[in-house]
């Protein structure tokens, strides 16, 4: 989507933190992107970029392989902060001399910026960073001073005010640097004179108008999952293009409890021109003796695209399909590592475009997690929807392990709309990133009253994160997960034994398939 507002451009040179800097500048309401640190910026010759920064990186350049810029990039007059990795590159490139050092410092540091620097304005005297380097800066460039230093490090940020160029050897993007913002903001705001106007309303009337130019009169069609990011799509496109839009919110049979029902009434009540599918019973027999995960997920994604294509031929004409793609999705596809081995299956409408042969409508595709949920708040979407947990796009079907039938997404449903309850109950949903019960494959001894039972054996997965790509297990009070546990082996036919998973993220992953 072009837009009118400036630009600052972030070179990955394959940091972690690479996204985490995006949103700390998204935060400031100045629009970025982010690019590998060797994308041709011929593109963006007609934008306004307001300045560049450029990420950490795993290498050192002591290795002749190092990724680098080339000189040349610098001869322009647009600012420059680079970070760790970054830093370092600006330092040598301008004729400074590096060292590997002995040791990697990686950790928090007390930092002492010069006082009355720009970069540092309204800081204290000293703050906790966090610090990154494996080499170490020995001789200054010509026209760089220090500007910061840690008690280990005399050269902790650097600076060429006449071009404008700094340097950072720590991480302000991510929260163990206590004043990080700050400096970011000082960056964004003294330096490159950004006017901070990248806001959720006028990114709302800029995607209307984008979705109006592109699709003009034609119809458009949206598969909708009951997640956040495609609802939000829904609502975009609806106060752009009206009846136009067709949202076809398929029953898949592996929905939680009262999903179908409760999601369908939501949007038909926003007005949303929607087309609900109940295909239970078709995806419930394709799955029907499979136990493997990746074939559950193939399963799901064709059939999905099958009851797809039968809606859309209903409804003829057809001209372009919508997608929830959020911006992530974007960077993992250019990402300076390359584009990702492999796609995850559950991404069900990935095989629809070549397939269906629609032109992609993506109003989402330049938006983190948060400046969805920010959207859909805007839009009028209700607060307890936007809230909800990420559900997966095979749902129930990769929480249930082994085969899937109706009787065992029966069961799970109701195990899993108590856990759910009882988060709620207990006012913590909202400090948990993902929660959810397990259906295993195996059946334990039991007694109840007094006879023994043989049955099911559930667990229950709840983790906070920031973003899912790390998580660590909830520390749930140890009463509500016995007031949880109690209530499911009671409430639940079938079940007699309720565990709970205490794995982090890595090594475990947060599903269990």
């Amino acid at each position: 989507m072009e837009h009118g507002h400036e630009t600052i451009l972030i070179l990955d040179f394959g940091s972690q933190y690479t996204q985490l800097i995006a949103r700390r500048v998204r935060e400031a309401h100045v629009y970025c992107e982010i690019l590998p640190y060797n994308a041709d910026l011929s593109a963006y010759r007609n934008r306004s970029v307001a300045g560049y920064i450029l990420s950490g990186g795993p290498s050192s350049l002591t290795d002749s392989e190092a990724p680098r810029l080339d000189r040349s990039f610098f001869d322009k007059s647009v600012p420059v902060l680079g970070l760790c990795y970054g830093m370092q590159l600006l330092a040598e490139l301008f004729g400074g001399e590096l060292v590997k050092s002995e040791h990697r410092e990686y950790g928090r540091a007390v930092f002492k910026p010069k006082g009355g620097h720009i970069l540092f304005k309204g800081l204290s005297e000293s703050s906790q960073v966090w610090m990154s380097h494996g080499d170490s800066i020995v001789q200054l460039p010509d026209g760089f001073e220090v500007i910061g230093r840690t008690d280990s490090l005399a050269t902790a940020a650097i600076a060429n005010d006449a071009d404008r160029i700094y340097g950072l050897q720590f991480h302000p993007e991510v929260h163990h640097t206590a004043q990080g913002k700050q400096i970011i903001d000082n960056f964004l705001f003294n330096i490159c004179q950004a006017a901070g106007d990248w806001t959720t309303e006028s990114l709302i009337e800029e995607s209307i108008a984008g979705i109006r130019e592109q699709v003009g009169e034609s119809e458009v069609i949206l598969g909708i999952s009951g997640g956040v990011d495609s609802s939000v799509a829904a609502m975009l496109l609806d106060r752009a293009i009206g009846e136009k839009l067709h949202g076809v919110f398929v029953n898949n049979g592996v929905l939680r409890k009262n999903e179908f029902e409760e999601v369908t009434e939501i949007l038909q009540t926003l007005g949303i021109n929607l087309h609900p599918v109940d295909a239970s019973d078709l995806f419930l027999k394709r799955l029907a003796g499979i136990e493997d995960p990746e074939k559950k997920r193939k399963i799901i994604g064709s059939t999905f695209i099958d009851v797809f294509e039968e809606e859309a031929a209903k409804i003829g004409g057809i001209k372009f399909l919508a997608q929830g793609t959020l911006y992530p999705d974007v960077i993992e596809s250019v990402s300076f590592k390359g584009p990702s081995a492999t796609i995850k299956s559950h991404h069900n409408v990935g095989g629809l475009k070549e397939k269906m042969k629609f032109e992609l409508v993506e109003p989402l595709r330049e938006l983190f997690k948060d400046e969805v949920r920010a959207l859909g708040r805007a839009l009028g979407l209700p607060e307890k929807f936007i809230g909800r947990h990420p559900f997966p796009g095979p749902g129930l079907a990769v929480r249930i392990l082994g085969e899937v039938t109706p009787e065992r997404c029966d069961l799970l449903r109701e195990v899993d709309a108590i856990f759910i309850g009882q988060l709620h109950k207990h006012g913590i949903y909202d400090d948990i990133w993902q929660a959810f019960a397990v259906l295993l494959p195996v059946r334990a001894v039991g007694v109840m009253g007094d006879e023994r039972t043989y049955e099911n054996v559930v667990a229950l997965r709840a983790v906070t994160s920031v973003d899912g790509m790390t998580a660590d297990w909830a520390r749930i009070d140890p009463d509500i997960l016995a007031e949880t546990s109690n209530e499911i082996i009671r409430y639940v036919k079938g079940v007699n034994r309720v565990t709970y998973d205490i794995s982090s993220k890595p090594p475990a992953t947060i599903e269990w398939e």
